[in-house]
């Protein structure tokens, strides 16, 4: 390190940067993921009167042929087991799902979404599709579609070929140890 280079504190020793062009393509993804969450998150909100996390659950159980547990959903969705929970608290309170003990698993809990929360994703649907279509379809050409459609499946099956965020052990907090007298 020289002077001139400031201690960012950050742990670069072995780690290959990235080149221009891959950094310029996760900037791109990044910033065009995040205008298109953004006008859906607004589309769904106007309609709706509810998040994109809201919607992604609501629409996964509204698709799935059953209930789904807590934890499917969880890794359905990428999100943590203690925002799901809350999440779900609203949406049950709201009258959009019902989430019932399992009589399989003691463990596990059973969601469904209610009558009330599938007639909510079917209204905000169209106005969701329109959104989609105009920011990202529109654009593209079919071929474009193939390939966007080839990468990202690679991408994101290299991606769950981890473990799901859900099977990862919880972190348990402990006191700080307490120095014992000699």
């Amino acid at each position: 390190m020289t002077d001139s280079q400031p201690d960012t504190g950050a742990r670069t020793e072995g780690v290959q940067p990235l080149d221009p062009a891959q950094l310029g393509a996760y900037f791109v993804l990044m910033e065009a993921v995040s205008l298109l969450q953004h006008q859906v998150e607004q589309q769904l909100r106007a309609e709706g009167g509810i998040s994109y996390v809201q919607f992604q659950l609501l629409a996964r159980l509204a698709h799935a042929h059953g209930p789904l547990t807590m934890t499917e959903l969880a890794d359905g969705v990428v999100y943590s087991r203690s925002g799901l929970t809350y999440q779900a608290g609203l949406l049950e309170k709201a009258d959009l799902i019902t989430r019932d003990p399992s009589p399989d698993d003691d463990r596990a809990t059973l969601v469904t979404i209610t009558d009330h929360g599938r007639a909510l994703v079917d209204g905000v649907l169209p106005g969701h599709v329109q959104v989609i279509r105009r920011l990202l379809f529109d654009t593209l050409t079919d071929d474009d579609l193939h390939h966007l459609g080839d990468i990202m499946t690679r991408v994101r099956d290299h991606m769950r070929a981890q473990p799901p965020r859900s099977a990862a052990s919880r972190k348990r907090r402990t006191a700080p140890a307490t120095p014992t007298a000699s």
